[in-house]
């Protein structure tokens, strides 16, 4: 029996470009999603108009709660038209990243704090094709972020994903310090020649969806706001239309 298929990463510039043409793009969290129907679930997001997924990767160590690993991650991939993201709070991510790559995702998201210098992570996501982003907690100061995002060497972060909730559970507060985060990161941008793009995770409600994007965001990634509603199309449109707005 020949070995199974996976769908192929887009490469990451031209597919960051695509997903964000119309705007601010929400990307609906499956970690509150019903996962005995995993794939309806993502039937679902994608007619609902999803233009991206997110996936929270949790070993039981970097955060106390334990959900899922390549094989899931894998299984969403096979199932999604739309790019993919998966946010591996994790720690010793090396040694699973080839995993992830090989699931067919289009970006991983790797929490700094899981590492004394992530830049072998990034070039490995880079000539796999796949977008690197770097995310940080909420206890983590921009300042740590700095030295990898600009200069001639160190342009290796395709994005920042800012915590806007302690990582590790869903359902929890909007946490006002990431305002003032995003704005750091996004004045840093002026001094890159490659685009960084910023993410901002936790807490997305249709209150905070606006001050997120004025400060910077451009991706969203919104978990109880859409998994909880009972339309998801509707609970879709409404945040990305607020995005706009803001944008």
């Amino acid at each position: 029996m020949s070995a199974p298929q996976v769908r192929a990463p887009a490469v990451a510039p031209e597919m960051v470009t695509a997903l964000l043409a119309t705007g601010p793009a929400v990307l609906p969290s499956l970690l509150l999603c019903d996962f005995g129907h995993l794939h309806d679930e993502v039937e679902r997001l994608q007619a609902a108009g999803a233009r991206a997924l997110h996936l929270d990767v949790m070993d039981g160590r970097f955060v106390p709660q334990l959900t899922y690993g390549p094989v899931v991650v894998e299984a969403v991939c096979r199932a999604a038209r739309v790019p993919v993201e998966a946010h591996l709070m994790i720690e010793e991510p090396l040694a699973t990243l080839d995993a992830y790559i090989k699931a067919g995702v289009d970006i991983v998201t790797l929490h700094v704090e899981s590492f004394a210098d992530p830049c072998d992570a990034l070039v490995r996501l880079r000539e796999a094709g796949v977008l690197g982003q770097l995310a940080i907690s909420p206890d983590t100061p921009v300042e740590r972020l700095q030295p990898l995002l600009t200069g001639p060497d160190r342009e290796l972060c395709d994005g920042v994903l800012v915590m806007s909730v302690e990582p590790g559970f869903g359902g929890q507060a909007f946490l006002p310090s990431a305002l003032e985060k995003l704005a750091a990161l996004a004045a840093l941008r002026h001094n890159r020649v490659r685009p960084l793009r910023l993410s901002v995770d936790g807490g997305i409600s249709s209150s905070t969806i606006a001050p997120a994007v004025a400060a910077g965001a451009e991706l969203i990634v919104a978990g109880s706001a859409v998994l909880r509603s009972d339309n998801y199309a509707r609970a879709l449109r409404e945040l990305e239309q607020t995005a706009r707005e803001a944008a």
